[in-house]
C-alpha cells in the first residue's frame, strides 16, 4: 500500500519535466482509483476461487510492474510518452491496491483464529498506515537523494521483492478444491438497507474526497502557501492518513451508529477548518483541519462499513461491501478531477475553498440523515418494547 501513494510529493517535479497542469495531475491520480475499482469488481472474489497466495502474488506483481513503469517514465519527456507511462503506472498501482484491499484482510483473518478483531485492526492500520507512509518516504528521498524520481521506486521494488520472498513461505489458508471461472463482483443494496446505505455512503464519499484532496492536491496547495518542500508534503499527507488510522482504531470499541455520527461530525468540522486554512493561507490551520477530518474519516469509514456489512444478508455482503467501496473510490477520484479543472479556470485557492465548503455541506447532510435514522430506530425500539410490555401485562 505504501507504493500506491509514492508519487504524491513528486507531482510538482513531474509537472516540470512533462509540462502539464493541475488538471492532468488530478487525472493521473484518478487513474489510480479506476484501477482500484477495476480490481474490486473483476477480482473481488478471486482469492476464494484460486486461493489467497496466488491472488496476493498477482497484486505484488502488479505493484512491481507499476514501479518499473515509473522508473522507465523518469527519464522520458512529454513528447516521448512520459505522461502515458504515468497513467499506466498509476492504473497498475490501483490494480494492486484493489487486490490487497480485501484479500490481505481476508488472509490475516484466516490465520487469526480467535483474534479476528485484532486481525481487522492490523489490516486497517497496515492499509491506511501504508498509504500515509508512501508520501513520507518519497518526500524524504526526493529531498535527500540525487535522483528524486527514481530512488523512491527503487526502494519500493526492494520492499516488494522482500514481500514476495515472505509470501512464498506462508501456507495457503484456503482449500482450493477445483478451478472455477472468475466472475465479476456484482453491485447491489437490499431495499431494507438503502436508507442507512445512502447516509453512510454519503459520509464515505465525503471522507474519501478529503483523502483524495490531500493525496492529489497537497503539493500545489502547499506551493500556494509558499512551501515547495517535498518532505513537508509527505509529512502533511502522512499526518492526515495517520489521523485516519487512529480514528479507525479508537472507534473499534464504540457501537457503529454513535461512531458513525461522531466521525461524520468531525468530518464537518475538519473540512470547514481546511477551508479556513486555505482561505487565510495558514499552514497550521490547514494541517489542524486535516487532522480533525482524518480522525472523522477513519471513524466514520470503519463504522459505516461495519454497520452496512453487519446488517446485510449473508448472501449479499460481498455485493453490499463492494458497492460501498465503489462509492468511496468514486469520492476519491471525481472531486479531485473537478478541482483540477476548476483551478485552471478560477485559481487553486478559490477552488480549494469551494471544495472544502462543498464537502462540509455534504457531510452535514449525511450527519442530519444519520441522526434522523438513529432517532427513527430508537423510536421503533421503544415502541417495540412498549408493545411487548403491554402484551406481558395482558
Amino acid at each position: 500500500m505504501l507504493g500506491t501513494t509514492l508519487p504524491t510529493p513528486l507531482y510538482p517535479t513531474y509537472q516540470q519535466q512533462l509540462d502539464f497542469g493541475a488538471l492532468t495531475v488530478t487525472i493521473v491520480f484518478a487513474t489510480y482509483a479506476i484501477g482500484v475499482l477495476t480490481a474490486l469488481l473483476a477480482f473481488g472474489r478471486a482469492s476464494d476461487t484460486v486461493g489467497r497466495r496466488p491472488t496476493l502474488l498477482a497484486g505484488l506483481t502488479a505493484a512491481l510492474v507499476s514501479s518499473a513503469v515509473f522508473l522507465i517514465a523518469a527519464p522520458v519527456h512529454a513528447h516521448a510518452g512520459g505522461l502515458s507511462l504515468l497513467l499506466v503506472g498509476r492504473f497498475l498501482s490501483g490494480l494492486s491496491a484493489g487486490v490487497f484491499t480485501g484479500t490481505a484482510t481476508a488472509t490475516l483473518t484466516d490465520f487469526a483464529g480467535n483474534h479476528k478483531m485484532r486481525a481487522t485492526v492490523v489490516a486497517a492500520v497496515a492499509n491506511i498506515g501504508g498509504l500515509g507512509l508512501g508520501p513520507l518516504v518519497a518526500g524524504s528521498l526526493a529531498k535527500e537523494a540525487s535522483h528524486p524520481l527514481t530512488t523512491p521506486y527503487v526502494v519500493h521494488v526492494v520492499l516488494i521483492v522482500l514481500a514476495l520472498a515472505v509470501l512464498l513461505r506462508i501456507p495457503e489458508p484456503v482449500e482450493v478444491r477445483r478451478p472455477r471461472r472468475l466472475t465479476m463482483q456484482r453491485l447491489g443494496v437490499p431495499p431494507s438497507l438503502r436508507t442507512i446505505f445512502v447516509s453512510a455512503g454519503t459520509a464515505g464519499f465525503a471522507g474519501f474526497a478529503v483523502l483524495g484532496f490531500f493525496t492529489a492536491v497537497t503539493p500545489a496547495t502547499l506551493g500556494l502557501l509558499g512551501h515547495h518542500n517535498p518532505l513537508l508534503t509527505g509529512v502533511v499527507v502522512f499526518v492526515v492518513f495517520a489521523s485516519s488510522a487512529v480514528g479507525q482504531v479508537i472507534s473499534i470499541r464504540v457501537p457503529a451508529r454513535p461512531a458513525l455520527l461522531a466521525g461524520t461530525a468531525l468530518l464537518v468540522v475538519g473540512t470547514a477548518v481546511i477551508g479556513l486554512g486555505i482561505g487565510t493561507e495558514s499552514l497550521p490551520v490547514l494541517v489542524a483541519g486535516g487532522v480533525v477530518a482524518g480522525l472523522g474519516q477513519g471513524c466514520s469509514f470503519r463504522a459505516a462499513l461495519g454497520a452496512i456489512v453487519g446488517a446485510s444478508p449473508a448472501g449479499q455482503r460481498a455485493a453490499v461491501s463492494s458497492s460501498f467501496f465503489a462509492v468511496c473510490y468514486v469520492g476519491i477520484s471525481l472531486p479531485v478531477v473537478g478541482i483540477g479543472a476548476s483551478s485552471d479556470a478560477i485559481g487553486l485557492k478559490e477552488t480549494a475553498v469551494i471544495f472544502a465548503v462543498a464537502i462540509a455541506v455534504l457531510s452535514t447532510i449525511a450527519l442530519a440523515s444519520l441522526t434522523r435514522t438513529a432517532r427513527s430506530t430508537q423510536d421503533h425500539d421503544r415502541g417495540s418494547r412498549a408493545t411487548a410490555g403491554a402484551d406481558r401485562s395482558a
